[in-house]
């Protein structure tokens, strides 16, 4: 199983920008430190908190301190820009990232953005179903490319310089609802679902993969489905009440003075009922309606099988990154998931688990007493050891 981090990034806006920044980068390094696959960036223009505009040059700062991680664009809002200029920075990315890069895509989720680029909300679906036919033409044709569309055209235009990996892959985040999964699947791009899609008109992860693998076949394309990733929030301690301590002013700051105050979609987005009162919204509410993670590594060891086996098998888990807790205690809690939850699910741990059981049941046996000749030795008739070795 995969296991990556998504950021926003979400910054208090009082805060210096620049050493927000600086965090931020250093977290990507973290991760690959602690042996995570992959690293996603979003983009965001408006609303003070949300303050990466360009992931691409983000990552690619970020791809000069590191090595081995993947680094992905999760989103890049494709109307609000050019069709090539998006397919030539991508592929400009994948070489500064010698093959790491991973492009995202989405039509944009930020009201705010929305509103700052004056883009009809009825328009952002087509214009990014566009875009990306053109971008894909860009990316994989040799000779130029001409396409005449609603929102774009473009005569005789090519890249000069194509990705460096063969074919550079695309995500998606999909909402969970039934036409962004269809998308996904027809397009064949990589899937990035919300662990708990909110909204009563959601498709439950239970049934996200027939959706996204009826729609791939349909259109004959193929998806993966170790591609599939579930995101969601995890914080871990060592204890489940010391998390909760931990985060819980944080994650109430983020979620009434922030997502309450982008939208009213978002407001009711975070309500268990339809007629449940604003002050009853808790953090312990919106963690069990969002299936947010909130405890103990065994805790999140329990959850996330829960989750893979609620959604019949996915291929990693995507940690959004906030900031509810001081640095110091959000890298311990990284660190702990590192340590005992992803050993668990990558089968890293097996082996010395078994190990122990055995040494264990051998010392209930008085077996290890025989072997260290403090008994009566089964060995010392038999000259032929396990690491004998014959002349």
């Amino acid at each position: 199983m995969k296991f990556s981090f998504f950021m926003m990034p979400l910054h208090i806006p009082i805060e210096n920008p620049s050493l927000s920044f600086k965090r931020d980068l250093d977290w990507i390094s973290y991760a690959e430190d602690l042996g995570f696959d992959e690293f996603w960036v979003g983009e965001h223009h408006s609303a003070g908190w949300e303050t990466i505009p360009s992931p691409e040059m983000f990552l690619a700062a970020a791809s000069q301190r590191t090595s081995r991680i993947k680094l992905g664009t999760s989103m890049i809002s494709l109307p609000f820009h050019h069709p090539f200029h998006v397919a030539e920075r991508i592929a400009f990315l994948d070489h500064l990232t010698e093959g790491r890069a991973i492009f995202g895509i989405g039509r944009c989720s930020l009201p705010t953005d929305i509103k700052l680029f004056q883009i009809p909300y009825q328009d952002l679906q087509p214009m990014m179903e566009e875009s990306l036919e053109i971008i894909t033409k860009l990316l994989e044709n040799d000779e130029p490319v001409s396409y005449e569309g609603k929102y774009w055209d473009i005569n005789d235009m090519y890249l000069q310089l194509k990705s460096y990996q063969p074919k550079i892959p695309i995500a998606i985040a999909c909402s969970g609802s039934k036409s962004s999964l269809e998308f996904a699947g027809r397009k064949g791009l990589v899937p990035l679902s919300l662990a708990h899609p909110p909204g009563p008109y959601s498709v439950p992860i239970s049934n996200q993969w027939k959706v996204m693998s009826e729609a791939a076949k349909k259109s004959g394309k193929k998806i993966d489905r170790k591609n599939w990733e579930l995101v969601t929030y995890v914080y871990l301690s060592d204890s489940k009440e010391q998390a909760w301590a931990d985060i819980e002013s944080g994650a109430y700051r983020d979620i009434h003075e922030y997502f309450f105050n982008i939208s009213e979609t978002a407001r009711e987005g975070y309500k268990s009922f339809p007629d449940q009162e604003e002050q009853d919204i808790t953090v312990a509410s919106v963690a069990n309606q969002r299936s947010w993670i909130i405890g103990t590594p065994d805790d999140a060891i329990e959850a996330i099988e829960k989750l893979d086996q609620e959604a019949g098998g996915i291929g990693g888990m995507m940690i959004t990154t906030h900031e509810w807790a001081s640095d110091k205690k959000s890298k311990y809690s990284a660190e702990l998931f590192a340590r005992y939850v992803m050993p668990h699910f990558r089968g890293h741990t097996k082996d010395l688990k078994n190990a122990w059981d055995r040494t264990k049941q051998d010392f209930k046996d008085g077996k290890l007493s025989n072997a260290s000749g403090k008994g009566n030795n089964p060995f010392e008739d038999d000259h032929k050891t396990n690491l004998h070795v014959k002349n």
